[in-house]
C-alpha cells in the first residue's frame, strides 16, 4: 500500500510536469524591443549661470544703479518730510497752551492730514518704484531672450537653461556652460547701443 502511494505520487508528479511542459512549450517568450531614444542631431542643450549673468551684464548693473538711486532719493524725501512734520508737531506742542481750543483743533487736524499725505506719498512712490523695477526686469529678460533668439538663428541649441545654485537643475556639466560667450555678446550689444546717438 505504501509502494502504491509512492508510485501514485511519482506518476502524478510526472503528469503535472508533462502538462506544464505541454502547456508552455508553444508559447514563445515575449520580447520587448528596447529602442534607444532618438538623439537630437546637431542640437545642444546648454546653460547660462544666471547669477553670473546678472552680476556681470552691464545693462543689469546700470539699471540697478538707477533704481538704487531712486530708492535712496525716495528715502531722503520721506525722511525730510518726516523731520518737517516732527518739527511742526514739536512747535504745536510748545504753543498749544497759548492757542484757543479752535486753533488747537485746526492745527491738529492740519498735522494729521499732513501725516496722511506723507503716508499716501510713500505708498504711491513705492508702487511706482516697484512698477518701474518690474518693467526694467521685463526689459532685461526680453533683451536676453532676443539676443539668444538671434544667436540661435542657425538652430544650434535645443535649450538654453538658466542655472542657479540651489535651483531646479541639480547638476550642470561645465562643458555645457555658455555663460561667458552669451555674456560677452550681450555686453557688446549693450555697449554698441549705448554708443549710438540718442534720438
Amino acid at each position: 500500500m505504501k509502494n502504491a502511494s509512492l508510485i501514485l505520487n511519482v506518476v502524478l508528479t510526472i503528469a503535472v510536469a508533462v502538462l506544464y511542459y505541454l502547456h508552455f512549450k508553444d508559447r514563445q517568450p515575449e520580447t520587448t524591443a528596447v529602442t534607444k531614444p532618438a538623439q537630437a542631431k546637431g542640437k545642444e542643450i546648454v546653460y547660462v549661470n544666471v547669477d553670473s549673468l546678472l552680476t556681470k551684464y552691464e545693462y543689469f548693473k546700470d539699471t540697478q544703479k538707477v533704481l538704487e538711486s531712486k530708492r535712496f532719493q525716495l528715502e531722503n524725501d520721506l525722511a525730510s518730510k518726516g523731520r518737517n512734520l516732527q518739527n511742526k508737531v514739536a512747535f504745536f506742542q510748545q504753543r498749544a497752551a497759548t492757542m484757543t481750543q479752535e486753533q488747537g483743533r485746526a492745527t491738529e487736524a492740519s498735522l494729521q492730514k499732513e501725516q496722511q499725505d506723507i503716508l499716501a506719498f510713500r505708498e504711491r512712490a513705492a508702487q511706482n518704484l516697484a512698477a518701474e523695477e518690474q518693467a526694467k526686469n521685463k526689459q532685461l529678460y526680453d533683451q536676453i531672450y532676443d539676443y539668444l533668439n538671434k544667436v540661435n538663428a542657425q538652430n544650434k541649441y535645443q535649450f538654453v537653461l538658466g542655472y542657479t545654485k540651489g535651483g531646479g537643475i541639480l547638476f550642470a556639466n561645465p562643458d555645457a556652460d555658455q555663460t561667458k560667450t552669451i555674456l560677452d555678446g550681450l555686453n557688446k550689444e549693450y555697449k554698441d547701443k549705448q554708443a549710438q546717438p540718442k534720438k
